[in-house]
């Protein structure tokens, strides 16, 4: 059982990644990026999240402890969160398509894309993948965990505000109805 618990979120987030290369590969051009400082105001909080998750001596002395017990309920509803989350943002990546960019892009011939999980969220990959790291911070009970998801929230916020602006550009009127009808993290909510 302890082989579980040390491989199984590793593990999730290896196959996830495996997909999300793979999927890459059927990107539209590019017809507009945003700047490279603008790319790493978001990357960089991102990099340090993903540090936090996997690397338990990158922040030892700083936030040691744990904010829940270590027990198999916390694990496994962690487990099922962080599936739940991921394969959330896995559904919202097949909808994109071809629009899809790690980051904020306007591709050639760029839909507007409101079917599946955009029906309830504007930027559902974002929600999806705060699921799922909220799921792992959950599971692993560990403070730098709730630092990793503050990151990745952050991270995700800064490239909203830059999506949007990109998106109602390109879409006017259409992106801004869309943003009436739809909240933009959290279904029901944000």
């Amino acid at each position: 059982m302890r082989l579980i618990h040390i491989w199984l979120f590793p593990a999730l987030w290896g196959v996830w990644l495996v997909f999300w290369s793979i999927a890459a590969f059927g990107a539209k051009p590019v017809r507009r990026r945003e700047s490279v400082a603008s790319r790493l105001s978001h990357f960089i909080p991102l990099g340090i999240g993903i540090l936090l998750l996997s690397d338990p001596y990158f922040t030892a002395s700083i936030l040691p402890g744990r904010f829940l017990p270590r027990t198999a309920m916390a694990f496994w509803i962690g487990a099922a969160i962080m599936v739940t989350g991921m394969l959330f943002c896995v559904s919202a990546r097949l909808y994109l398509g071809g629009n899809w960019s790690g980051s904020v892009t306007l591709k050639q011939d760029h839909t507007l894309t409101r079917e599946g999980p955009y029906r309830y969220v504007r930027h559902p990959i974002y929600f999806g993948i705060l699921l799922a790291v909220l799921g792992n911070a959950i599971a692993m009970g560990e403070w730098r965990a709730l630092v990793a998801l503050a990151l990745f929230a952050g991270a995700f916020l800064r490239k909203i505000q830059l999506e949007e602006r990109f998106m109602l550009e390109q879409f006017g009127d259409a992106y801004a109805r869309y943003r009436r009808e739809v909240t933009s993290l959290i279904p029901g909510l944000v």
